[in-house]
């Protein structure tokens, strides 16, 4: 009798186990998605505070390259207020990313921008802002391929569905492939 009962406490305790295992594990993920966001959008924060200052000083030097400075300024207000989806939010980042490149191109034609010290503080200090956002993200979509894993991989799938889990909730933040090509130099 008492063997009986610890065999069907076993055959029925540990599905229930599993269940309870596998339904933590997804709700650890998901928060360490959202955790791992927070980290790139105060990140994200940082940049747009830098890009004014570093904006300010390039104005003294290039009055007449308005046009750049402005749209830089205009890309940093549009993903400052893009509060969409990661997929949503890379695409205006992309944007001003370019942008800025737009506006370090620009100091190299001005010698005196090039060598101001406040101008190349910020830009050191955008530099390890731009370190940073890319480390965020390396840990943000590491967690995102981790949930779907979980979600798309049996017999987590089960439970996942069970508890409105989707796959797919949760998106990559993609780099655009531009920035994946190597820097040209030319002397």
């Amino acid at each position: 009798m008492i063997p009986t009962i610890i065999v069907l406490a076993v055959v029925l305790g540990l599905p229930v186990l599993y269940l309870i295992v596998t339904y933590n594990g997804l709700v650890a993920i998901r928060n360490h998605i959202r955790d791992a966001w927070a980290n790139i959008d105060t990140e994200l924060k940082r940049r747009y505070d830098l890009i004014p200052n570093l904006v300010e000083t390039a104005k003294g030097y290039a009055k007449h390259e308005s046009e750049t400075l402005e749209n830089v300024i205009a890309l940093r207000n549009q993903c400052r207020a893009n509060t969409g989806s990661p997929a949503e939010q890379a695409t205006t980042e992309k944007l001003l990313v370019s942008s800025l490149n737009g506006l370090f191109a620009l100091a190299e034609n001005y010698p005196d921008l090039k060598a101001n010290a406040n101008f190349q503080q910020l830009q050191e200090e955008l530099v390890n802002t731009e370190d940073r956002i890319q480390s965020a993200r390396r840990f943000y979509n590491g967690n995102v391929r981790d949930y779907r894993n979980k979600t798309q991989t049996f017999p987590s799938n089960i439970v996942a569905g069970m508890f409105g889990f989707p796959p797919m909730a949760e998106e990559f933040f993609e780099v655009d492939p531009v920035e994946r090509e190597p820097v040209k130099v030319k002397f």
